[in-house]
């Protein structure tokens, strides 16, 4: 007989494989999670999911694009990686350093330094208290043509 929407609703998914509950699950996504780390952290300028999925497996890596993703979004949840939209709408990933900072990114060729901003960081503060605000943050990424680009033409 096949299962009916309750049975479905009652099945308990704990120890089940793919629901991160068992032995095989946790290795799997730590196994991801460090192979997508460690591809993160070799590349130096921000990638998509895309790029970084077809570098691994060009380096013979077999993960899912899923994977990659997943791993990718969790380490920006963590601190361990910068977060860019692009101007397609796409996201792209960065290892960055732990401690608060901001970016300095070419629009040409995507490079990208990263910037403390003391200035940025009392008036950001200021601002809030000025309307009453608490735990205040902020996103700030300066661009411009970096001096390589520039001598490109």
């Amino acid at each position: 007989m096949p299962p009916t929407e309750t049975t479905l609703m009652n099945t308990d998914l704990r120890n089940q494989p793919g629901t991160g509950d068992t032995a095989a699950d946790t290795a799997r996504n730590s196994r991801g999670r460090h192979l997508v780390a460690t591809a993160l952290a070799e590349h130096p300028e921000f990638v998509t999911a895309q790029q970084l999925h077809t570098l691994l497996v060009t380096q013979g890596v077999s993960l899912g694009l899923a994977t990659v993703y997943r791993n990718l979004q969790a380490l920006a949840d963590a601190g361990s990686a910068d977060t860019l939209r692009l101007e397609s709408g796409e996201l792209a990933y960065r290892h960055c350093s732990p401690h608060h900072h901001h970016h300095l990114r070419c629009r040409s060729c995507g490079v990208t330094t990263e910037i403390s901003a003391e200035p940025v960081e009392r008036w950001a503060h200021e601002v809030g208290q000025r309307f009453n605000y608490v735990a205040i943050d902020h996103l700030i990424e300066v661009t411009g043509i970096c001096p390589q680009c520039v001598s490109k033409g």
